[in-house]
């Protein structure tokens, strides 16, 4: 994730940190209020609403392409990983574009099928329920620091402070990933094989 020079530019670390600028502090608030009410929606829809069985409309599909979204952005951010540690910044770039648009419709398709079917009960019972519920606890808590760290990441390398961006990136990167694989890991747990002892 940490954004690479090409030959002809300076290192990350000759880089001046200059204080903030008065766009950056307008993304700043953008970001916190945008985060804020990502977050609001979301608890709103896990802890109040209970979904629509009767609005006609049937998202029992979205899991599935939610869990592909997963994939497809984990491998964005490793093949980006790798490509900044080759220093082949349009590549970079490339893959990171990637993982983003594929968490965003990630949080678009989540949404929908949470305002729609509601929440997926997982109906296992002993060990396996206390690896689920870990895994989930975890899982909740780190992702609500993605949407911040990310749109602050982007911010940062489209302004060029990529001291930054590669300082930001350090922390954001090993959340994002965890994030991404658990929630396929969840996916699985919830609609996988019987044996893991979730519902349909």
């Amino acid at each position: 994730m940490n954004a690479p020079m090409n030959a002809t530019a300076p290192a990350p670390s000759a880089l001046p940190l200059a204080g903030n600028t008065e766009a950056d502090r307008r993304f700043f608030w953008f970001t916190a209020v945008f985060s804020a009410l990502a977050l609001g929606l979301l608890a709103w829809l896990l802890l109040i609403h209970d979904g629509r069985a009767d609005s006609g409309i049937d998202l029992r599909f979205m899991p599935a392409v939610n869990a592909c979204l997963n994939t497809v952005s984990t491998l964005c951010l490793v093949f980006g990983y790798v490509a900044v540690r080759q220093r082949r910044l349009t590549v970079h770039r490339g893959f990171m574009l990637g993982a983003y648009a594929a968490s965003a419709l990630f949080l678009v398709g989540y949404l929908a099928y949470h305002y729609v079917h509601g929440d997926t009960k997982f109906t296992g019972d002993g060990a396996v329920r206390v690896i689920y519920l870990l895994i989930l606890a975890t899982h909740v808590v780190l992702s609500m620091g993605i949407v911040p760290m990310a749109l602050l990441a982007f911010w940062f390398a489209w302004k060029q402070q990529y001291a930054r961006h590669k300082k930001l990136t350090r922390v954001l990167l090993p959340i994002w990933l965890y994030v991404s694989v658990t929630g396929v890991v969840i996916f699985f747990m919830l609609h996988g094989p019987r044996f893991f002892g979730a519902t349909a």
